[in-house]
């Protein structure tokens, strides 16, 4: 969907506010020239303040990309697209993030198995309002145009025996992932269907981005 417009993006300063390999390959398949930076927030907010599991992934979203352009684009400078992102599992209100531990992720993924679940992933997009505002000492709202999104994808995992769980937690690939699985590499043996965008899943909405994205560009 950025083809017609890839050269004009590319001629841009992109900075993808986070550390996030899958969101960065996701980026790189569709050629998109960015630079990355990860974000200093620590993911503490109180779960119980918020009304909904999509209110807290957008608050945590946003919180972790303005950590980035309060840290490294203090002043004017800002690039000319910061892209922010944040990934949950949610279950009956119940938000599931990074395991903090291997039995963390047993507990987690025994949680999943045998039902469907969410994947809902926020989207922050900040670019720089006219230049004009630079006039002096300006407040942050003052100086970005500041876009959000959410998508939302229904996961489907089986129920799956406790010697397979541990085995695949073993793998390693779960410690880093939200839910405690990966579904685009071993973890994929685990999922028997989804219902919306995979690229979600794995932790970017490739095609609403792209959207999104055209709307701010005005093409």
């Amino acid at each position: 969907m950025l083809q017609p417009i890839l050269h004009q993006l590319n001629s841009k300063n992109i900075v993808l506010a986070s550390s996030s390999p899958r969101r960065k390959q996701i980026l790189g398949n569709i050629n998109l020239k960015f630079d990355t930076a990860k974000s200093n927030f620590e993911e503490n907010l109180d779960k119980g303040s918020f009304s909904s599991p999509i209110e807290y992934v957008r608050e945590t979203a946003k919180q972790k990309t303005l950590e980035v352009v309060e840290r490294l684009f203090p002043s004017e400078s800002l690039p000319d697209l910061l892209i922010g992102a944040d990934t949950i599992v949610t279950k009956e209100d119940n938000i599931f993030e990074k395991p903090s531990s291997k039995d963390h992720a047993i507990e987690m993924i025994t949680s999943l198995s045998g039902s469907s679940h969410k994947v809902l992933t926020a989207v922050v997009l900040v670019t720089p309002k006219s230049s004009d505002v630079f006039r002096g000492r300006v407040s942050l709202d003052d100086r970005l145009d500041i876009t959000q999104f959410e998508e939302v994808s229904e996961v489907f995992m089986p129920d799956l025996p406790a010697d397979i769980i541990k085995s695949y937690v073993e793998t390693g690939e779960a410690m880093d992932k939200a839910g405690g699985y990966g579904i685009q590499a071993i973890g994929g043996s685990l999922i028997s269907g989804i219902h919306g965008d995979y690229f979600n899943v794995m932790g970017f909405p490739l095609h609403r981005f792209c959207v999104e994205l055209r709307n701010i560009c005005k093409l």
